[in-house]
């Protein structure tokens, strides 16, 4: 069998599932594991998010979508000579990689269709359910289940250990700045499985944009700053537009440290990592519970007594990593 994997969370269940020799293709955003990095990449973002704001990258994708393009380019030729028998795609989020529809018109003149698998995932069990979808349509029904197992016991861990719990402070994440977006789909699951408080958004809501005020207005006592495709660098050039807004010192989450930067891998890609990004915010919402559940270079938390006297373009000096939590 051979399967081309287009988004970056079809891979790391291909790999997790034992399956990574049987991968030819992949996207140019499919870097874990490390083995992923060696395969050939079949589709490619026209938008190099490393190197631009959230902002410059909302410019670039009005622009291509004016222009009537796709923000990725897929390699036809290669699936032309390369035939796929199972294609990972998804239909979620238009901009995070290429979606079905492109995928579909890709393959419909292969002389052997493919099978096109469409992972589209919104809380914690469906991402489960994604899981044992591809194992069974992979031929690996029983590590599918092994592996669905394991993490399952690991979020039954976290939430035992959170039965006795009495208070649950207010939680918030956010996955884009300027404009704000709010962590959406499983992300409200895995904050409030996590130990927070029921927050505004249910588990499955789509990822919304923001006005200010409303995050305000909500005021936070911990804030988790989660930027899609963004590793920590990118969340210290982001934050100092936060700290230009009215109200980010007297904020709950600001006047007590309590901001935290988290590299996205653990929760924008639907894959068995977001087990880590739920062990991660339950030691961050409950440090006198947890312990070694964050991995180091992963998180980076604001001290209160700079930030107070700091200058919102300076904010990221900060930001410090973290090390240990108090109990």
């Amino acid at each position: 069998m051979k399967i081309c994997s287009l988004l970056p969370s079809g891979t790391e269940i291909l790999f997790a599932l034992g399956l990574g020799d049987l991968i030819t293709g992949v996207s140019d955003l499919c870097d874990y594991p490390l083995e992923a990095r060696s395969k050939p990449v079949v589709s490619r973002s026209k938008i190099d998010v490393s190197v631009l704001s959230s902002n410059e990258v909302e410019e670039e994708i009005n622009k291509i979508l004016a222009a009537g393009d796709s923000p990725y380019e897929l390699d036809h030729e290669w699936l032309s000579t390369n035939p796929p028998d199972v294609v990972l795609t998804q239909d979620l989020c238009y901009f995070c990689e290429v979606d079905a529809a492109t995928v579909d018109q890709a393959v419909q003149g292969l002389p052997n269709q493919p099978r096109v698998v469409v992972l589209q995932p919104k809380t914690l069990p469906g991402i489960f359910e994604t899981i044992s979808e591809v194992g069974e349509v992979c031929g690996a029904g029983i590590a599918a289940a092994a592996l669905v197992d394991g993490l399952k016991k690991r979020v039954r861990d976290v939430e035992e250990t959170l039965d006795s719990v009495g208070y649950r402070p207010r939680v918030f994440s956010l996955e884009g700045i300027d404009p704000i977006v709010i962590g959406g789909h499983w992300i409200p699951d895995l904050l409030e499985r996590a130990g927070g408080a029921r927050g505004p958004y249910p588990p499955g809501s789509p990822a919304l944009r923001l006005d200010w005020k409303e995050i305000r207005n909500y005021a936070p006592e911990k804030l988790y700053i989660d930027l899609c495709s963004s590793d920590l660098a990118r969340g210290l050039r982001e934050v100092p537009w936060l700290a230009a807004q009215d109200g980010w010192l007297d904020m709950p989450a600001v006047r007590s440290g309590e901001v935290y930067l988290i590299d996205h891998v653990y929760f924008s890609c639907p894959g068995p990592r977001v087990i880590n990004g739920l062990e991660i915010l339950a030691q961050l919402t409950h440090p006198h519970l947890f312990s070694g559940m964050i991995p180091t270079n992963t998180v980076m938390k604001l001290d209160p007594f700079k930030a107070k006297d700091c200058p919102p373009d300076e904010i990221a000096r900060c930001f410090h990593p973290l090390t240990s939590l108090p109990a």
